[in-house]
């Protein structure tokens, strides 16, 4: 009788260990390389503070010090706006307030801004790239006076003229290419004719008409360009992400060093994400092995997910993929970004999504070591306000000495049900 009894309850305790083990495999999405855990409570929403919500449509945020206190400055352009604005960092004290502002120009269709010293007179300029019907790269000239920085009269906005008409301008990095002049731009664009290229500045800077056009790879839809040695030979490459067309994933381009072949078509070496709509993709240590990986968020149709891409060599074309699957009732992925957010010492991810109506649309993922597999444990950041989210950076806003977040919000409603967006915006960190 005893032993019956015994039996019994081995038996319901082995079938309770089964479907515990079959809820716990339920929590790893297919084709997944690790674990999403914890989907449901996942803590609450951190403090949103706005550096500027005045105007519709904030498309991404770029960063600076553009006056030398220090503190990182911001540019953004503003799509349905259809403005450029720079924001100077006021200081721990007010930074929970709106920053001080300053509209450098008129730009319809601005798609992105970025900051750049593009003469070389120590007064930082910004450069704007624009789509739509406007498919043209503006110059933002500032004032050679830091004290009049603020100043909208003092900026000078000006067309740079082989950029005008040619394609739907997406995104811009300054970067010095050929080693000679000033600082050169590289672009990207979307739809009918796109391509990645560089601006080649001539020998004054100023003289915009004098700047050349040169296409090194067709594209779909640019939504990231970065500058990183790929190969270890000592220069510069472009990193991208294209979402569209016959090239789209994640993608270098070799740059063949100065002299006749820079002004060509450069090598193409895919990373991955072929057959992914990839959006932004950020570059890092991400398993701290020494050599930098990718991680890119994902558009799925289905599965949402980040994908990280493991360096295998210093060649820069040997990868391995890894998904990172995102957890449920969220927007599509969008952007993402990586560092300790919790300062455990692990690299954490911190993505962001559209498509959030309803959802949660800026989230982290708390990496654990405690398994073979990598595991994660989701938490929330914006809660379920705002339903479009843009790129993310990290950095410490309120000096605490933890890291906030920083993104845009380009599509909420306002109180009287019409689409402005939450603006400029970063999330306090609560600590732990």
């Amino acid at each position: 009788m005893v032993g019956s009894l015994l039996f019994d309850a081995l038996s319901k305790i082995r079938r309770a260990m089964a479907l515990l083990l079959f809820a716990s495999a339920l929590l790893v999405a297919p084709g997944a390389d690790t674990e999403v855990l914890g989907r449901n409570p996942r803590g609450k929403p951190w403090k949103r503070h706005a550096v500027d919500d005045s105007s519709k449509g904030a498309d991404g945020v770029r960063l600076a010090d553009v006056n030398s206190d220090g503190r990182p400055d911001i540019v953004t352009g503003w799509e349905e706006g259809g403005v450029t604005k720079v924001y100077l960092h006021p200081g721990s004290a007010s930074v929970v307030d709106k920053w001080p502002a300053v509209t450098v120009g008129a730009t319809p269709c601005v798609e992105d801004a970025v900051f750049v010293d593009l003469d070389g007179d120590q007064a930082v300029d910004v450069v704007s790239c624009c789509e739509g019907a406007t498919k043209t790269v503006y110059i933002h000239w500032a004032p050679n006076n830091k004290a009049q920085y603020l100043d909208a009269n003092k900026w000078r906005q000006s067309v740079l003229p082989p950029s005008a008409g040619l394609m739907q301008w997406m995104f811009c990095l300054p970067m010095q290419v050929d080693g000679k002049n000033g600082i050169d731009l590289v672009a990207g664009a979307k739809g009918g004719n796109a391509q990645i290229g560089w601006f080649e500045s001539p020998p004054d800077a100023r003289d915009l008409a004098a700047y050349k056009w040169r296409p090194i790879s067709p594209a779909g839809w640019i939504m990231s360009l970065k500058a990183a040695d790929m190969d270890g030979d000592g220069d510069l490459d472009i990193v991208t992400s294209d979402r569209k067309g016959e090239l789209r994933g994640c993608r270098w381009l070799e740059n063949p060093g100065p002299g006749p072949d820079q002004l060509g078509p450069w090598n193409n070496h895919f990373i991955g994400a072929r057959d992914e709509e990839v959006m932004f993709m950020t570059i890092a240590d991400f398993d701290a092995d020494g050599a930098e990986d990718v991680l890119v968020a994902v558009k799925g149709k289905s599965l949402q997910k980040i994908l990280h891409f493991r360096r295998l060599d210093s060649s820069g074309r040997l990868w391995r993929q890894e998904v990172i699957p995102l957890p449920d009732n969220i927007g599509t992925g969008k952007g993402v970004a990586v560092g300790d957010i919790d300062r455990d010492g692990n690299g954490d991810v911190v993505f962001s999504c559209e498509n959030s109506a309803g959802k949660s649309g800026v989230m982290w993922l708390a990496r654990s070591q405690n398994s073979q597999r990598p595991r994660w444990l989701p938490h929330e950041i914006s809660g379920v306000e705002g339903t479009k989210f843009d790129r993310i950076e990290l950095l410490d806003m309120d000096k605490d000495g933890d890291l906030d977040v920083l993104t845009c919000e380009e599509s909420a409603k306002d109180p009287d049900g019409k689409r402005k967006g939450l603006g400029v915006i970063w999330y306090e960190n609560p600590g732990s």
